[in-house]
């Protein structure tokens, strides 16, 4: 897990972010047909699916950077939600001060330092050309030493690698500090040590912090690892949506993907495994004894 220095900014209020029939298209061609999906405070919900399912398109949906065509995006309801609102009705600085969206497509700024890049999360905060409060100060060195960015705070964005300046977007999303949270593709980059250092760092958003998490994946194990509820989709509909252990089984997944899949609950740890099966086996492993073996 990361562990973070600064201590955390207030958690935001709880909210919930609801999809209900979406249709959503590019140009005259439906990609998303009539899905509904529901984001709870304190809960993670993970999308995954083969490639053109829709479940990125289905996300920048919530997130109102994909036009619906038909069916209602609201915002609340239950809990500390208030009563649910048109998402598209508010201004952008109030939909920005309750939902975030990590998106995978973002470039690398020039001529901006690292905390620079970070401070961008305080944007829905910030009067006219005023600067950083002592809030958001607050919120970007928690934000930077969550995902671990602290030491690069100096540096130049425009000089990182893929995966570093990965992990400052992720940190300007946290800086944003809302109680919804949409994540598309956060593990790609980054290498193994990132990655899960990411998804645990999805867990203590909500874990932590009730925060509302959807997250897009492509690593069904990661999705296993990190999700609440998971919902696999195929050809823009659901094909089965719960727990990842009632969803990820070997005939939903081969359904979905075409490919033949061993799937179970890893009764050591409890956690879902899933062992795809390809035309050739894997190499044989070769076991060999640490022992030290003296001929007699």
């Amino acid at each position: 897990m990361l562990t973070s220095h600064s201590p955390p900014p207030p958690s935001p209020p709880s909210a919930a972010l609801h999809g209900r029939q979406l249709v959503l298209r590019y140009g005259r061609t439906p990609v998303v047909h009539g899905v509904s999906l529901s984001l709870e405070p304190g809960r993670a919900t993970a999308l995954v699916g083969p490639n053109g399912s829709g479940k990125s398109t289905l996300l920048r949906s919530l997130a109102r950077l994909h036009q619906v065509h038909d069916g209602t995006v609201t915002l609340g309801g239950g809990g500390d939600g208030g009563p649910e609102r048109t998402v598209s009705l508010l201004s952008a600085r109030e939909f920005a001060r309750e939902v975030t969206l990590f998106s995978q497509s973002r470039p690398a700024p020039q001529g901006l330092t690292v905390a620079e890049v970070v401070a961008f999360g305080r944007h829905p905060y910030r009067r006219g050309f005023s600067g950083l409060s002592a809030e958001d100060r607050e919120a970007v060195a928690y934000a930077m030493d969550a995902t671990g960015v602290r030491d690069m705070a100096a540096r130049a964005a425009g000089e990182l690698s893929g995966g570093e300046m990965q992990r400052v977007w992720l940190a300007a999303c946290l800086a944003q500090n809302t109680g919804v949270v949409l994540l598309d593709e956060p593990t790609n980059h980054l290498d193994l040590r990132y990655q899960i250092e990411t998804l645990d760092l999805v867990r203590d958003l909500v874990q932590d912090h009730g925060i509302a998490v959807g997250i897009v994946l492509h690593d069904l194990d990661h999705a296993a690892r990190v999700a609440d509820t998971l919902v696999l989709m195929r050809s823009g509909r659901v094909h089965a949506a719960g727990p990842p252990a009632d969803v990820l089984t070997g005939t939903n997944i081969g359904e979905v993907y075409g490919l033949r899949v061993e799937a179970g609950v890893d009764p050591r740890t409890g956690r879902v495994r899933i062992d795809p099966i390809g035309r050739h086996p894997a190499p044989a492993t070769s076991l060999r004894s640490d022992r030290n073996e003296n001929p007699s």
